[in-house]
């Protein structure tokens, strides 16, 4: 019974750091409907500290999503896109005190139990359109969720992300809903 609690309480942490959290901020004073084409900004792209691999995951994840809300690629773009990332190394303890001995009291506390930590990278990857015409931030996305070293997961967690950032783009249509 101990073990089969303790696999239910380490799926559910697990399953709970699976969780994309996703925040956006935008001008109020821009009509994004006059956006219909778009293109990367490199050298703000360039500066992202990932691997080249990584970028171009995400560059054809936010082009796949783009194309889907009817944009269109664009030498003489509306918009232009560049991401940046973050990352930070996230430790996560678990203690289990139903074990023999003592156990736990407010007024002491027992030999019994164990102690367990893992580790994993959560990563935040933000999504910057910016206004071609006057050069301006007028929308930021921003997606945070564990990271996978794992390449074919790893590929399927930058999709997800990228995906439900780009879900809250445009903000009127959010706002209709």
């Amino acid at each position: 019974m101990k073990n089969f609690l303790i696999l239910c309480l380490t799926g559910l942490l697990f399953s709970s750091c699976a969780t994309i959290n996703v925040a956006t901020d935008y001008d109020k004073e821009v009509n994004f409907d006059q956006y219909n084409t778009y293109a990367f900004f490199k050298p703000g792209i360039d500066k992202a500290q990932i691997s080249d691999l990584d970028k171009k995951r995400i560059l054809r994840a936010i082009d796949f999503e783009l194309s889907q809300k009817g944009m269109t690629k664009s030498e003489n773009p509306d918009i232009l896109v560049s991401f940046f990332t973050q990352t930070k190394e996230k430790i996560n303890v678990y203690q289990d005190n139903f074990g023999y001995g003592w156990g736990w009291s407010p007024y002491y506390w027992g030999g019994a139990g164990r102690v367990s930590s893992y580790a994993n990278a959560e990563g935040t990857l933000f999504i910057d359109l910016i206004d071609a015409e006057r050069n301006e931030l007028v929308w930021q996305g921003l997606g945070t969720g564990a990271l996978s070293q794992d390449m074919e997961r790893k590929e399927e967690k930058i999709k997800e992300i990228v995906k439900e950032i780009l879900k809250k783009y445009p903000p009127q249509l959010e706002d209709k809903k």
